[in-house]
Order: structure tokens, then sequence, then C-alpha cells
């Protein structure tokens, strides 16, 4: 497995939206192993693939304590959606930024598991924002595209001015 780089707002790949998936490959799982590794060590809840640069519909999401839980979905799709709450949420190519963001309190998602086969779940608080935070990232949205433009703004200007003083 190999930990792999994170992009970072503003970077416009984080833009893209992810391709579906044809067929889970060992490739496909190789990708999800990695995906895993690399959001473990960051560390998070929840990265999708194009996070880390690859442009493919597939997210992985462990919302345990322990980390002993992860969760693979490819081909994601959110069926249905009930309710409304507001969660506080930070994400891993937002670093250091939390805000509260209004989402469905419960959702049904369809997708993919690690082996090509199809599966279905009810998620609610936490997981139900995770999954729905992940699938705005294969859609080429971000948790500051829920704020207002004033809060995306100054979070994205940290954020440039954190990258300067790096280089």
């Amino acid at each position: 497995m190999t930990i792999r780089q994170i992009l970072h707002f503003p970077d416009p790949r984080l833009r893209k939206h992810a391709a579906i998936i044809g067929e889970v490959t060992d490739d496909i799982r190789q990708l999800a192993d990695d995906m895993l590794e690399t959001m473990y060590a960051a560390p998070g809840i929840g990265l999708a693939a194009n996070q880390i640069n690859v442009q493919k519909r597939i997210v992985v999401i462990d919302t345990s304590e322990d980390k002993s839980e992860p969760l693979i979905f490819i081909n994601p799709e959110i069926m249905s959606e009930q309710g409304e709450r507001e969660h506080e949420e930070g994400c891993l190519s937002v670093p250091e930024a939390y805000e509260m963001v209004t989402r469905a309190d419960t959702v049904r998602v369809k997708a993919l598991n690690r082996n090509g086969e199809p599966f279905e779940l009810n998620a609610d608080d936490l997981l139900a924002t995770c999954i729905q935070h992940e699938i705005d990232h294969l859609n080429g949205k971000l948790f500051v595209d829920h704020l207002s433009n004033l809060k995306r703004q100054r979070i994205k200007k940290r954020l440039e001015k954190q990258l300067k003083q790096k280089n």
C-alpha cells in the first residue's frame, strides 16, 4: 500500500468530475487500499479518489473510533435523502478549516463493494454526512461550496498564504 499526496483547495483538479468505474479490477482494489492508508495517515474519516488526483468514482470512509470499519464505495449514488441536520465539517483537502454545513440527516446509497458486488446502505448522522461530503468530491464540489462566498474566500486566501510560506 502507498500513501498518496492529497490535493488542497483551491487546486483546480479538485473541481473535476470523476469517471464511472466500468469494472472492479485488482488495480481498483489497490487504489482503494492506498486510499484507506492515505486517509488513516492524514488522519481523516473519508477520502474521494479525486482528492488524490485519480478521476475515478471511488470513496473510502471509516467513521469508527478505532478505525476498524473501513467502507469502500465504488460508483456511489444517493438513492434517497430524508431530514436535515447541521454538522461541523472539515476536509483533508481544506486543512484546518471547519465550518457548519447543512445536509440530509439520513441517506440511502447504492454502490459496488471492493469485489464489484452491488450493495445498498442506509446511513444517518456522521456517516450520512460523510457519504454526502465524499460524493460531492466526486462531482467536483467541496464543502466550502456550501458556505458563503465571504467564508470561502477567507479560507482560500489563508490556504494560499500557507502554500506561499512553504515554498
